[in-house]
């Protein structure tokens, strides 16, 4: 009785120790060991989504595994971002964030399940697309001098539109208006479509649109372009100046997309996620596609990434305060 007592006792610790070492080994398995889910904060066809797809099939090759990309939208981005927030820190659920739901969202929305500084780890400022300076074409204006001196000859009169409250658009014109004292009035839409239409139209008078979209009309003369919001010229326009040439020094906001992971995520796969995306990046086809779109390929380090984030951060919770935007 005793003998059979003691066998089963054996056998059950050999059992735990199978158990044990069968963990062991999974867990020493090297990252990645199966697919990796890159969670976009916007529907499909948008900036995010296209960035992602386009270095995806790239980057799984260089990481041995698929890429799977799923769209979160909603709340401005800020669903995608909790999820990913909330995820084990593993490196399987990455987020290819937005300046908008990292940066400006946390001082827009009055609470949030995330905070951008402590529950997510920046990995890679992946690429960034400019605003665009716009006038309607009737505007008796050619550059940002002209342009200023006309606002300051209109006061009140000029009228610029946006994709709606809090959008990056919206900041853009209040940081000029802070800026320069151009008085002029933000009219909100509903929705970036509506927004471009309302000022090729001539329903008002002057919008901050992003590259991809401004710079067909600008060549079709429908609008005419002031000036790109970044301190340096944009690789997808390099005829057109920036604001920060035209006196406006240290005037700087553009749509960033930046990867990001659950923070404690183990700085080894944050390097690997950081090193294989800025190679996919460094493709020419892959940066040809991305500078047709408007956008500005980059593939900065953890480190660099997290100083912009930081930077970012501080600076929307100002813009956003002085100006008194509010969410509806």
């Amino acid at each position: 009785m005793k003998f059979n007592l003691l066998r089963k006792v054996f056998v059950f610790i050999g059992i735990l120790l199978s158990l044990v070492c069968i963990h062991n080994v999974a867990s020493a398995q090297p990252y990645p060991n199966r697919p990796i889910k890159i969670i976009v904060p916007a529907s499909a066809g948008g900036g995010a989504d296209f960035i992602t797809r386009t270095i995806s099939n790239q980057l799984g090759e260089y990481l041995g595994q698929s890429i799977v990309v799923e769209n979160k939208s909603g709340a401005s981005g800020t669903i995608a971002a909790e999820f990913v927030a909330k995820s084990p820190p593993n490196g399987y659920a990455v987020l290819m964030a937005q300046s908008t739901s990292t940066v400006i969202a946390p001082h827009l929305y009055k609470s949030l399940n995330y905070d951008t500084l402590k529950d997510l780890a920046p990995v890679t400022q992946v690429a960034q697309m400019p605003f665009v300076l716009v006038v309607n074409s009737k505007v008796p204006v050619n550059n940002v001098k002209e342009f200023l001196a006309y606002a300051k000859a209109n006061p009140g009169k000029l009228n610029y539109s946006t994709s709606g409250n809090g959008a990056g658009s919206h900041l853009a014109g209040e940081m000029f208006n802070s800026a320069t004292g151009a008085g002029m009035v933000h009219v909100p839409y509903k929705g970036a479509g509506p927004a471009l239409n309302a000022v090729v139209a001539g329903e008002v008078e002057v919008a901050f649109i992003p590259i991809v979209n401004a710079l067909p009309l600008v060549k079709e003369g429908r609008l005419k372009a002031m000036a790109v919001t970044t301190i340096g010229r944009s690789l997808a326009a390099k005829d057109i100046p920036t604001l920060a040439e035209a006196g406006l020094s240290g005037y700087d906001i553009n749509t960033w997309f930046g990867m990001f992971v659950a923070a404690n995520t183990p700085p080894q796969i944050i390097e690997q996620l950081y090193k294989e995306t800025a190679r996919a990046i460094r493709q020419p086809e892959i940066r040809d596609r991305f500078l047709r779109e408007g956008a500005d390929p980059i593939g900065s380090t953890p480190a660099e990434f997290s100083a912009l984030v930081k930077t970012e951060f501080s600076k929307f919770a100002k813009v956003v305060k002085d100006s008194g935007i509010k969410i509806d």
